[in-house]
């Protein structure tokens, strides 16, 4: 199998990981639970395409298509792939997160418009939560928790007590940068915290190969290298462009995306400016600042 091929990994004895490498922009991982009667799904895809494939995925473990679809958050890398399910499907997320669904509507047709999405109608959420829910795939408990605004206001943690699993959805980047543009760094930092306290030895990031509780130890470092650099930029007047500009990724230059260092820059200036959490930042300056710090190259979606 090609190396960039998705594949799915299976992670305790009732559940997957769909991975798609490299985990770059839009090439997000998926779950699946199932007790082989019923299956819950962790997020879709980014296309058309490349939902099928994970529908076919899940049909070539003599699975039962989902009965349950959770959204991790809003992002059409995680939701796109929506309307692939939900004709069998019950759709939860997190109430914030169905709100923000319905106004991005095609947002990534905007960023990305050579992208070949193919038919990926908006599908929102009909089942939403505020707090915490727990629901259940035949006798397995999925534990739905959310941890207040970090990579977005709407985010979700799919926790499956009894297996030591955990579903992080864009909290947790393996090899990748950290993007809390939609989000919170104070915030970012405290959903890691409660990561920490489901004590789950199996870690299936948003985006990357699946790992353990050091991605954790890895996201929380780069975090406060953004607080760190975020506070000496912001007290000379720089703006993030050129704090981002000036700044020497050290250990972090090897991740992928390192572009998004200026948005995350963007949401720690609003923090130190006392703006509140999970504020709307301008996509327009924050993506264009990225298209600069890349050399002046449109980040890629490579879905």
């Amino acid at each position: 199998m090609p190396a960039m091929d998705p594949y799915l990994v299976r992670v305790s004895p009732q559940a997957y990981a769909y991975v798609q490498p490299d985990g770059g922009w839009c090439l997000n991982n998926a779950g699946v639970v199932s007790d082989g009667r019923t299956t819950l799904l962790v997020d879709t895809a980014a296309t058309e395409r490349r939902a099928r494939l994970l529908r076919e995925a899940v049909a070539a473990q003599g699975l039962p298509l989902p009965g349950t679809l959770v959204n991790t958050h809003h992002h059409g890398d995680h939701t796109y792939g929506n309307s692939m399910f939900a004709a069998d499907a019950t759709v939860v997320a997190h109430e914030t997160c169905r709100s923000q669904q319905i106004a991005a509507g095609h947002q990534l047709h905007l960023v990305w418009p050579g992208t070949e999405f193919g038919e990926v109608p908006v599908v929102t959420p009909t089942m939403t939560y505020s707090d915490r829910m727990t629901l259940y795939v035949g006798g397995i408990p999925v534990r739905v928790l959310h941890p207040g605004v970090a990579h977005t206001t709407g985010d979700s943690i799919v926790h499956l007590p009894e297996q030591g699993v955990v579903f992080t959805g864009d909290l947790v980047f393996a090899g990748g940068t950290p993007f809390i543009f939609n989000g919170s760094l104070a915030g970012s930092l405290r959903a890691l915290e409660l990561l920490r306290s489901l004590d789950a030895e199996i870690v299936v990031p948003g985006h990357g190969p699946v790992t353990d509780p050091s991605a954790y130890d890895a996201t929380e470092r780069y975090l406060r290298f953004v607080e760190e650099v975020a506070r000496a930029g912001h007290a000379k007047g720089l703006s993030p462009l050129e704090t981002a500009r000036g700044t020497d990724l050290g250990e972090f230059a090897a991740l992928r995306e390192s572009e998004r260092l200026v948005a995350n820059l963007h949401r720690a200036y609003a923090e130190l400016d006392g703006l509140p959490e999970g504020v709307d930042l301008d996509p327009l300056l924050v993506f264009g600042d990225m298209t600069t710090v890349n050399g002046g190259q449109p980040v890629a979606c490579h879905a």
